[in-house]
């Protein structure tokens, strides 16, 4: 059913789609000006953009945990104990290895912030 909420017409809709087959198919960029490409990702960049970091991963450092740790809470989950924060991560659809790990951690410690939680997990604490 068109609600006719679509800012896009269906013209130009199926031209947009023609522009793009190019790039699905061949899984690279195909303009011959590099100035339309994308800029790609920096040296310095966190490795997030490839997927959930979770600690002991490849490349899970502390500045990759608590960068993940802190898209999936927010500042009003703290403090709290190990136990809250893994269920308040089940509850924002984080990745189960993320979940897994916090849930690892000594249910007694309290974390007041999203840095004591990363410094914990990556640390082995």
């Amino acid at each position: 059913m068109q609600r006719g909420s679509d800012r896009l017409n269906v013209h130009r809709d199926d031209e947009m789609k023609h522009e793009l087959q190019g790039l699905l198919r061949s899984g690279h960029p195909t303009r011959t000006e590099e100035w339309h490409d994308p800029e790609p990702a920096a040296d310095d960049d966190p490795v997030v953009w490839a997927g959930p970091v979770a600690p002991g991963q490849t490349g899970a450092s502390l500045e990759t945990v608590r960068l993940e740790l802190a898209r999936r809470l927010g500042r009003h989950t703290f403090p709290a104990n190990a136990g809250e924060l893994a269920r308040a991560l089940r509850r924002g659809n984080a990745p189960g290895a993320l979940i897994d790990a916090v849930a690892g951690l000594t249910r007694s410690n309290r974390y007041e912030n999203v840095q004591q939680l990363a410094e914990a997990l990556v640390g082995g604490a």
